[in-house]
């Protein structure tokens, strides 16, 4: 039926450890939420059954930052929230990596204020950037499986020679193409 079918029965398997841990930890990222904005719609929209976030192990959702090892900002961070945002960061255990998912939690979006922070990646270290205003599902999901392929290949996140974490920074790139409008707008024209 599976690999018991394809084993002797007194049979053995031979690998490196290293892939093994890889393996138990891209199967089971335990992500920690941090959305606050329309993001935060979107990464719900992700865990429902239609998108089913569960198919990568990533469907337990950890409001704990001491049991999570993946953290997705979705949305705009203003500066009075950094310092929470980089609280909850350092009290996750290594590994630990980290998803920037929109316009606003990357950049700042269209709010270009002095009370935004304008960019995450300025404050902690970003592994995966995820584009749209707001990302659609699908770019969320497609952030996640470059984040366990990063794991696949090694699974610790490099460090610099300071001693601190390096982001990774992977940008993930759209899958889709909006369409034109189906009007044209004229602006002003009777």
């Amino acid at each position: 039926m599976g690999l018991e079918a394809a084993l002797p029965a007194e049979g053995f398997i031979t690998t490196r450890l290293q892939k093994v841990i890889n393996w138990a930890r891209r199967s089971s990222v335990w992500p920690m939420p941090f959305a606050t904005a329309c993001c935060g719609i979107e990464l719900m929209a992700t865990a429902s059954s239609r998108y089913d976030l569960a198919r990568f192990g990533a469907e337990v959702m950890r409001f704990s930052p001491r049991q999570a090892d993946l953290m997705l900002v979705a949305g705009r961070v203003s500066v009075k929230m950094m310092p929470v945002l980089q609280r909850i960061y350092q009290q996750m255990a290594e590994p630990k990596w980290v998803v920037s998912m929109g316009a606003c939690a990357s950049t700042g979006g269209v709010f270009d204020t002095y009370a935004t922070v304008q960019g995450i990646d300025q404050y902690i270290p970003v592994d995966v950037y995820v584009p749209g205003c707001p990302p659609r599902p699908e770019t969320l999901i497609e952030g996640i499986m470059a984040i366990q392929r990063i794991i696949d290949e090694d699974g610790i996140p490099p460090t610099g020679p300071d001693g601190l974490r390096q982001p990774l920074g992977v940008v993930v790139e759209p899958t889709y193409t909006p369409l034109p409008q189906p009007v044209p707008l004229t602006v002003g024209a009777n």
